[in-house]
C-alpha cells in the first residue's frame, strides 16, 4: 500500500512539473506579435492573390472590348505584368519579414524574459529593434499609398456597374428628352487606362450590358475589393507590429539601464566587502 501511495505521489509530481511547464511555455508566447502576424498573412495574400487574379481578368475585359489592336494596349499588357511580378516579391518579402518580427517578439517579450532570468540587452540588440521600427514605419506609410491605389479600381468597376444598374432599372415613362441606353457610354480613355487613339475605347448600351454580365467582370470587381481589404488589413497589422516594436524598443533600453544599475550597486558592494575585510584584518593584527 505504502509503494502504491508513493508511486502515486510520484506520478502527480510529474503531471504537476509538465503542467506547469506547459504553463510556463504559453506564457513565453508573444501573443500581440502572433495576431499581429496572421493578419499580416492573411491581408498580404489576399491582396497579392486576388489583385493578381484581377489584374488578368481587367486586362481580358479591355482586349475584348476596349481595345481589340494590340499594339494600342502594349504599354498596359507590360504594366499588368510588372505589377503581377511586383506582386509575387510583396508576397515574398512578406512572408519572411513576418517571420523576422514574430521571432523578435518571442525573444524581447517580458514573458520570456521571466523564463529566462540571465537576460542581458547589448547595444546590438537594441539597434536591431531600433531599425526594425524605423523599418515597420516605412512599411506602414508605403501601404497606406497601396491601400489607396487599391481602391482606384474598385472605383472604376464601380462606375461602370452603377452604369449598368442604371440601364437595367426599369422605367415607366421615359420622357423624349433623357437620352436612350444606347448613348449611355463609359469611355475607358478618360482614366488614362488606355491611350485616346484605342479603338473603340468606348462601351455603350447593350456592349456595355454584356460587359457587366460577363464573368470576367463580376469576379475581377469582387477580387478587387477584396484586394483593397486585404491592403488595409495589412495597414492594420503594420500599425500593430509598430505599437509592439516600440514597446519592445522601450523595455530593452529599461532593461540595459537596469543591468548598468545592477553592475554598479554590485562592484560597491564588492568594494565595500573588501574594505570590511581589510579592516577586519588589521584589527586582527594590531589584537
Amino acid at each position: 500500500m505504502e509503494t502504491q501511495s508513493e508511486e502515486s505521489r510520484e506520478l502527480s509530481q510529474e503531471k504537476r512539473g509538465c503542467l506547469d511547464c506547459c504553463i510556463k511555455c504559453l506564457g513565453g508566447v508573444p501573443y500581440a506579435s502572433l495576431v499581429a502576424t496572421i493578419l499580416c498573412f492573411s491581408g498580404v495574400a489576399l491582396f497579392c492573390g486576388c489583385g493578381h487574379v484581377a489584374l488578368t481578368g481587367t486586362l481580358t475585359i479591355l482586349e475584348t472590348h476596349f481595345s481589340k489592336i494590340t499594339a494600342d494596349h502594349a504599354m498596359l499588357t507590360d504594366i499588368i505584368q510588372l505589377m503581377q511580378y511586383v506582386i509575387y516579391g510583396i508576397a515574398s518579402f512578406f512572408f519572411l519579414y513576418g517571420i523576422i518580427l514574430l521571432a523578435e517578439g518571442f525573444y524581447t517579450t517580458s514573458a520570456v524574459k521571466e523564463l529566462h532570468s540571465e537576460f542581458k540587452t547589448t547595444i546590438c540588440g537594441r539597434c536591431i529593434s531600433a531599425m526594425f521600427v524605423f523599418l515597420t514605419y516605412i512599411l506602414g506609410v508605403a501601404w497606406l499609398g497601396v491601400f489607396g491605389f487599391s481602391a482606384v479600381p474598385v472605383f472604376l468597376f464601380y462606375n461602370m456597374w452603377s452604369t449598368c444598374a442604371a440601364m437595367r432599372a426599369p422605367v415607366t415613362s421615359l420622357p423624349s428628352s433623357l437620352p436612350s441606353n444606347e448613348s449611355i457610354c463609359v469611355d475607358m480613355r478618360q482614366y488614362g487606362i488606355i491611350p485616346w487613339n484605342a479603338t473603340p475605347g468606348v462601351a455603350c448600351g447593350s456592349t456595355l450590358l454584356e460587359i457587366c454580365n460577363s464573368s470576367e467582370f463580376y469576379l475581377s470587381y469582387h477580387l478587387y475589393i477584396v484586394a483593397c481589404a486585404g491592403a488595409g488589413a495589412t495597414v492594420i497589422a503594420l500599425i500593430h507590429y509598430l505599437m509592439i516594436l516600440s514597446a519592445n524598443w522601450a523595455y530593452l533600453k529599461d532593461a540595459s539601464h537596469m543591468h548598468a544599475y545592477q553592475d554598479i550597486k554590485s562592484k560597491e558592494e564588492r568594494e565595500l566587502q573588501d574594505i570590511q575585510s581589510r579592516s577586519k584584518e588589521c584589527l586582527n593584527s594590531y589584537s
